[in-house]
C-alpha cells in the first residue's frame, strides 16, 4: 500500500515538473505596434535625419524583413489583421468606426449600437490572447485598441475599458501607455509571475498630436525645415525612446532571451507641410498616397522578429505581411493557426520564401455595411517580387485607374507601368480575383 502512494506521489511529480518545464519552454511574447509612422523612417531603414538608435539596436538583434505589408493601412482594420490573422474582408471590421448618419456624433445611440455590433465580431474570433490563455499566457492590452473593453479581445489584463459615455473609443486609458511612462506594462510583467506573457504595446506614438517634449523637439528644429516636420521626427524619436525603456526592462529582468520580441507599425504617414500640395477637398494632416492608401507609404512597414538563440539575426527583402505575425506567434507557443488564417509562420523560411504573392485590399474611413465589405471597398492590391497591382473597386472609385509598379525600383510609385505590361497586368489580376473574388 505505501509503495502504491509513494510511486503515486512519485508520478504525480514527476507530472507536475513537466507541466512546468513545458510551460516555461513557451517564450513570453512581446508585440510592438508604431502608430502611423512610414516605412523609411527610422535610423535602421536608412532615413537621413530621424534618429531611432533603440530600434536600431532592436534590429541589429532581430531577423528584419525589410519589404513587411500590412493588408490595409487605417488602424483599426490593421490591428484586428495583427491580433486575428484574417484579412479585414475575413474578420469584417474593415474601418474606424461606422458609418454615420448625417448629423450624428459618435455619442448617439445609434453609432454606438452600430460600434456594438463591430466590437461583437471580434468577441467571436479566435485572437492572440484566446489562442494563448488555453496554453497558459496571461496577456495584457496597452495602447491603442478599438473593440471595448480589453477582456473582449480576450486579454486576461488590460489599460482600455472601452466604455464610450466615459469617451472609450479607440484606447482610453491604454493611449496612456509611452505619453505617460510604462508603468501599468511593468506591474503586469511582475504579477504575471512564472507564468509566460503576451503583451500587446500599441502605444499612441508617433501618431497625432505631435506634442513631443520639448528635449526632442528641439533636436530637429532646423531653419527652413517645415514646424509640422520637425514635430513629427520628433514624436518617432519619442516612440524610439518607450521601445528602448520596454527592452531595457526585460534586460533588467534577464527576461530578454525567453522572450519573442515582434514589431510592425499600423501603416504608414507622410506628413503633410505647407511645402506638400493639398489636392481640393483634402483636410487631412497626413499627405496623399500615404495613410488610408494603396501606396507604399501607406502599407509597407519594416518587421523585426527577436529571440535569442531562436532565431538567426539577419535580414531579408522577400516580401511578407503582417498577416504573418498571428501563426508566427502561435508557431512560437507551441500551437497551430485556425484553418481561417491564411498567413505563414515566418519563422519557417522554406515557407516564407515559396510564397509568391501576397494581398491587400484598401476601404473607406467608415465601415458602410459590416456584412458586406465590399460596400466600403476601395482597393484591392497585391505584389509578386517587384510588381505591385493596384485594382480600384469601380462601384466607389469611378475615375481611378488601374495600376502597375516596380516598387523596387521606384519605391515612390512615380510611374504606373500598366498600360506598358498588359500580360502582367491580367496574370495578377487573375491571382486578386483568386483570392477575393468580386465580380
Amino acid at each position: 500500500m505505501l509503495d502504491r502512494i509513494n510511486r503515486a506521489f512519485f508520478c504525480m511529480a514527476v507530472l507536475s515538473l513537466f507541466l512546468v518545464s513545458w510551460t516555461l519552454a513557451r517564450p513570453n511574447i512581446v508585440l510592438i505596434i508604431g502608430d502611423d509612422q512610414a516605412w523609411s523612417d527610422y535610423g535602421f531603414m536608412g532615413h537621413p535625419v530621424i534618429k531611432t538608435p533603440h530600434l536600431d539596436r532592436l534590429a541589429s538583434q532581430s531577423l528584419v524583413y525589410r519589404f513587411g505589408y500590412v493588408p490595409t493601412s487605417l488602424c483599426r482594420p490593421s490591428l484586428a489583421t495583427m491580433i486575428t490573422g484574417l484579412y479585414p474582408h475575413q474578420h469584417g471590421i474593415t474601418g474606424n468606426d461606422p458609418a454615420r448618419l448625417k448629423g450624428l456624433s459618435r455619442s448617439s445611440p445609434v453609432f454606438r449600437q452600430d460600434n456594438e455590433r463591430l466590437i461583437r465580431r471580434m468577441e467571436r474570433l479566435a485572437t492572440l490572447p484566446r489562442l494563448l490563455a488555453g496554453v497558459g499566457y496571461l496577456s495584457f492590452q496597452s495602447g491603442k485598441w478599438w473593440e471595448g473593453h480589453f477582456s473582449r479581445g480576450g486579454f486576461t489584463h488590460g489599460m482600455s475599458h472601452g466604455d464610450p459615455i466615459r469617451g472609450g473609443r479607440h484606447g482610453d486609458e491604454g493611449l496612456k501607455i509611452g505619453r505617460n511612462g510604462l508603468q501599468p506594462l511593468f506591474d503586469f510583467i511582475k504579477e504575471a509571475g512564472d507564468s509566460p506573457f503576451f503583451i500587446w504595446y500599441a502605444p499612441f506614438l508617433p501618431h497625432t498630436p505631435h506634442d513631443p517634449p520639448e528635449r526632442l523637439l528641439e533636436a530637429y528644429r532646423l531653419e527652413g525645415r517645415p514646424t509640422e516636420l520637425s514635430r513629427y521626427y520628433a514624436m518617432c524619436a519619442w516612440f524610439d525612446e518607450t521601445v528602448g525603456e520596454l527592452l531595457k526592462h526585460l534586460d533588467v529582468l534577464e527576461l530578454t532571451r525567453s522572450t519573442l520580441v515582434l514589431f510592425a507599425a499600423d501603416n504608414g504617414w507622410i506628413q503633410r507641410t505647407p511645402r506638400l500640395p493639398v489636392p481640393s477637398g483634402w483636410d487631412f494632416n497626413f499627405a496623399p498616397r500615404s495613410k488610408r492608401s494603396p501606396n507604399e507609404a501607406g502599407i509597407r512597414t519594416p518587421v523585426l522578429l527577436r529571440w535569442p538563440g531562436k532565431i538567426p539575426v539577419g535580414q531579408s527583402d522577400i516580401p511578407i505581411s503582417t498577416i504573418d505575425l498571428a501563426p508566427t506567434i502561435l508557431a512560437a507557443a507551441g500551437l497551430k493557426p485556425t484553418h481561417q488564417m491564411p498567413g505563414i509562420d515566418l519563422l519557417n523560411q522554406t515557407a516564407v520564401a515559396s510564397r509568391e504573392v501576397i494581398f491587400g485590399d484598401i476601404y473607406t474611413h467608415d465601415v458602410v455595411d459590416p456584412n458586406e465589405p465590399a460596400a466600403s471597398l476601395k482597393y484591392r492590391w497585391c505584389l509578386q517580387g517587384p510588381w505591385k497591382l493596384i485594382v480600384p473597386h469601380s462601384p466607389n472609385m469611378i475615375d481611378a485607374e488601374l495600376q502597375l509598379f516596380d516598387v523596387v525600383s521606384d519605391p515612390h510609385e512615380t510611374k504606373n507601368l500598366a498600360p506598358s505590361h498588359p500580360q502582367l497586368v491580367g496574370e495578377l489580376y487573375r491571382r486578386i480575383q483568386s483570392w477575393w473574388r468580386i465580380d
